[in-house]
């Protein structure tokens, strides 16, 4: 069986700054990996990259999904193959309303038009369990919406549109503790044996300590310099990056 994800060699460079430098990663169905590193080391990359953010330029390297060369592909057929990615600072959409969006989202990846009704009725379960007011959802996208509710309507869209893999950057990234614990419960029920999830985080302890995870990268100076089990994560904790690469 094709690897769901197959990055080789990948060489990434912003307005003519070289980022990665040769990135391997490899990820299967049914595998949570968590990527980590220090600001500026190019986790944040990787995922735009591996989403076709147009700002992100790739000097060598390919990228596979489902066995097929997506390198040259744009985020539109990335998005439609399963592809989603979460942002660390979610736009506002002015004059779309969040349930609009959402609805109109999935019919776009799918190819399917879904009953209103039906739709409407799971939009409110899922808002539920992210313990999101369900009036939020006749409210424009993210506007007005705190931060942690921004990142509540990203898992939102991750559970309603159901993607083959999932990359989250830094969903935890300014959460109080009650939010990263409701978050936290939304990605451990999207997980199963059909996807897989990425996510980058500094605050792993608090966002993963529900969530089996299968591999920790660690990133430095634009390579992946260490792989290891969820023990990496404490090891992270307690003596920081210094020894990565030594």
């Amino acid at each position: 069986m094709s690897k769901l994800l197959k990055v080789e060699d990948l060489h990434v460079s912003v307005e003519g700054k070289q980022i990665l430098k040769g990135v391997n990663l490899s990820i299967n169905p049914g595998e949570v990996h968590v990527v980590m590193g220090t600001n500026g080391s190019g986790k944040s990359t990787l995922m735009n990259t591996i989403m076709a953010n147009p700002v992100y330029e790739v000097n060598d390297g390919k990228i596979y999904f489902e066995g097929d060369d997506i390198t040259s592909e744009g985020p539109d057929k990335r998005a439609k193959r399963g592809i989603f990615m979460s942002f660390q600072y979610p736009d506002e959409i002015p004059g779309v309303k969040l349930r609009d969006f959402l609805r109109i989202s999935r019919e776009q990846l799918t190819g399917e038009k879904a009953s209103i009704l039906k739709f409407n009725k799971e939009l409110s379960s899922e808002m539920e369990k992210l313990e999101l007011s369900e009036d939020y959802a006749d409210r424009y996208t993210n506007v007005g919406f705190s931060g942690g509710e921004r990142k509540k309507t990203e898992i939102l869209q991750m559970k309603i549109t159901n993607p083959k893999l999932a990359m989250l950057d830094e969903t935890d990234s300014g959460l109080d503790v009650d939010a990263v614990r409701i978050v936290a419960k939304g990605i451990k029920e999207f997980i199963s044996d059909d996807n897989a999830l990425i996510i980058i985080t500094h605050h792993s302890q608090e966002l993963l300590k529900n969530i089996d995870v299968d591999y920790v990268h660690i990133i430095k100076d634009g390579k992946i310099l260490e792989t290891g089990d969820a023990s990496l994560m404490d090891k992270i904790a307690l003596e920081g990056y210094e020894w990565i690469g030594e």
